[in-house]
């Protein structure tokens, strides 16, 4: 017999969580011709891990694992918005604005789901297993690709230099060593066609 009141709860988070559609990123498609939404990047990098995982630096990681918590990484934005990466005022607050939404979403499940999920949200930041620093490297690799690919639409419009998106994705080498290699070459790459400005040239 079904447990209404469960259900409804699952119900209520179902419909809270479509809130993610309307959260918009700094990222534009690889055509450049709108920013990205939370959700589109959730779906994005959760495809990415299943056609990438063998690029991680631990085998025989627990891939549904990493997909889970790409599907409920940015949830928290719902209520702290997508804080841009190279935003040093808006990053100072968001550890703070991040745990508190994780407590209101993830609480509107029924109990075990909700310890759950927000148990994966958790384990995604610490970035302490080797599935959630597979994870962390698709969150971080997937805006470099895209604005690879629009010609750096974000990078013009905030002023971002070569310096600083180094110093913000090598960290994903944690993840995937071979990924970080990939990234360093579109980041030439994007230096040597005219898009991204190169700071640190003589």
């Amino acid at each position: 017999m079904v447990d209404i009141d469960r259900l409804s709860q699952q119900m209520r988070f179902i419909v809270e969580i479509d809130k993610l559609k309307h959260i918009e990123r700094q990222s534009a498609l690889t055509d450049g011709t709108r920013q990205e939404n939370d959700s589109e990047h959730s779906w994005h990098i959760a495809a990415m891990a299943i056609l990438l995982s063998e690029y991680s630096n631990e085998k025989g990681i627990d891939l549904l694992k990493v997909i889970k918590m790409l599907l409920i990484h940015d949830l928290v934005e719902i209520d702290a918005g997508d804080t841009f990466l190279y935003d040093t005022l808006g990053n100072s607050t968001k550890a703070k604005r991040e745990k508190d939404a994780a407590a209101r979403i993830f609480g509107l499940l029924p109990e075990d789901q909700a310890v759950e999920m927000h148990s994966l949200w958790e384990e995604y930041e610490a970035r302490e297993s080797p599935e959630a620093r597979f994870a962390f490297a698709m969150d971080a690799i997937q805006p470099l690709i895209l604005s690879f690919h629009n010609k750096g639409w974000s990078w013009k419009k905030h002023g971002v230099v070569k310096s600083q998106i180094v110093d913000k994705k090598e960290p994903l080498k944690i993840g995937s060593r071979d990924l970080w290699e990939y990234a360093q070459t579109l980041i030439k790459r994007a230096v040597d066609d005219g898009f991204l400005i190169d700071d640190e040239a003589p």
